[in-house]
């Protein structure tokens, strides 16, 4: 069982922030998380209009871009140096390396789209985390992208509220702990991201459910 009491999982800018007022920075998060939502449900419906699709990494720095922009220097590039997770063992690739790896993770989405939409989302939300591409709002784009794929994948914009990234972060220590059991298998040279596909699986039945009440009249909007 995980602890309820757990540290936070979180990578840190080690330059200084454009937003030092926390309540300031609490709210423009905020904002621009509503952007990146607007932003990522726009960008389906355009790759929607223009099939075939292939999933770029331009698209997830993009995401990026929405997250940061006003709060960070690094809106809408990767990091240049090394980065801790405070709160996770796993020690991200070097930086030398993650414009490379943001490219295997396109090609690995694109070569598997045959794939179940829950496995192309449960990869693209842990190896976005693995990768650690930004000095900041990893997380935050890696539930993006995950909607983003979910959605392209299965032809329409994933209903619902709340979002379902908003549902993962809901739910934080089951992804976190999907988070490192696929890092666990990946050190043992396997792809296995079956309990991030669970928790997906979860989260979607919850939020189907919910929009079945609402349909019903059982529970009011």
């Amino acid at each position: 069982m995980p602890s309820e009491n757990r540290e936070v999982r979180e990578s840190r800018a080690a330059e200084p922030e454009l937003i030092t007022d926390p309540q300031l920075k609490a709210e423009a998060e905020a904002a621009n998380g509503l952007r990146q939502y607007d932003y990522a449900v726009e960008s389906v419906a355009e790759v929607l209009e223009r099939q075939p699709f292939k999933l770029r990494a331009s698209r997830i720095v993009s995401f990026q871009r929405k997250a940061l922009e006003g709060i960070s220097p690094y809106a809408g590039l990767t990091r240049p140096g090394n980065i801790e997770i405070r709160g996770s063992k796993h020690q991200p690739p070097g930086a030398h390396l993650v414009l490379a790896l943001l490219e295997d993770l396109c090609d690995y989405v694109n070569e598997h789209w045959d794939a179940t939409p829950i496995h192309l989302a449960a990869y693209a939300m842990w190896r976005l985390n693995w990768i650690h591409p930004f000095v900041d709002g990893n997380g935050r784009t890696s539930r993006i992208l995950s909607f983003f794929v979910l959605s392209v994948k299965l032809g329409f914009v994933l209903p619902g509220t709340p979002t379902f990234p908003e549902l993962v972060i809901a739910h934080r220590h089951a992804y976190e702990d999907a988070l490192d059991l696929a890092d666990a298998a990946w050190k043992e040279g396997r792809v296995d991201v079956s309990a991030m596909e669970a928790l997906i699986a979860s989260l979607l039945a919850k939020q189907l459910a919910r929009i079945h009440e609402l349909a019903s009249g059982k529970i009011a909007e």
